[in-house]
């Protein structure tokens, strides 16, 4: 019972932090909201993709770039807890390292799936084919992706020594990941080098996912996306447990 209450109690540190930190949110929705209405807005009184127009076609894709920055993002609070002294109380607590790291990450897949809540929101106001089952089910999905991103975020914090050091790795995993995962075009018809950096891409498969469960528009099987979703959330939250282990 106690690595429960220790991993609730690491939560609820977060959540608090969060709360009281009203600025992230705003910072966070401000890009997502500029890519959909200028960039989307642009492009879409010319581009129409498989029967939408370039906002809504993109609208997902956006999404889960809301969620992948705030997930990896989250992970620069190790950094800080480290330089405050705060982690080395945590560390000597009578929990595990592995409870330690999953109170973490759900605390950053919380912050996550909060802003993912109000992007959802938004997509009602620009006729984005949205009912509540479409919701729930984007939530899901989203949820998915956060777990997987924020323990990404949360691996290259724990090896990280500074936050510059953490800003100048973020910088060759966010754009990469963003950029290959067929956010802001349809994955068919790329050339071979660019299509098999896409497929490597885990993200990928979340966009696919999430534009197929709001658009019907989908690469692969919507079950076959959340399959790679979450094997790659297991490889990433196990590669964090070890490097919570080796702090």
């Amino acid at each position: 019972m106690s690595e429960i209450e220790g991993i609730y109690a690491i939560w609820l540190r977060e959540a608090k932090i969060y709360w009281r930190e009203k600025e992230r949110l705003v910072s966070s929705v401000i890009s997502p909201l500029l890519w959909i209405f200028a960039f989307g807005s642009g492009l879409g009184t010319r581009v129409d993709i498989e029967g939408y127009n370039y906002q809504v076609f993109i609208y997902p894709g956006i999404t889960v770039m809301a969620v992948l920055f705030t997930s990896v993002f989250y992970g620069i609070y190790i950094i800080w807890d480290r330089k405050l002294d705060f982690l080395k109380e945590v560390l000597v607590a009578p929990v595990s390292r592995a409870s330690v790291f999953a109170g973490k990450m759900l605390g950053g897949a919380t912050d996550a799936m909060i802003q993912a809540t109000f992007i959802l929101l938004i997509g009602l106001f620009i006729n984005v084919p949205l009912n509540p089952l479409t919701l729930i089910a984007a939530f899901l999905m989203l949820l998915l992706i956060s777990v997987a991103m924020t323990s990404i975020g949360l691996v290259i914090g724990a090896n990280m020594k500074s936050p510059e050091g953490f800003n100048l790795v973020i910088g060759f995993v966010l754009w990469p990941m963003f950029f290959f995962s067929g956010a802001l075009f349809p994955v068919k018809d790329l050339p071979v080098w660019l299509l098999a950096a896409t497929y490597a891409n885990p993200l990928t498969y979340g966009v696919d996912a999430l534009r197929g469960i709001i658009l019907g528009i989908n690469r692969f099987p919507i079950l076959l996306d959340a399959a790679a979703v979450i094997f790659f959330s297991f490889i990433a939250m196990g590669a964090g447990v070890w490097s919570f282990k080796r702090m």
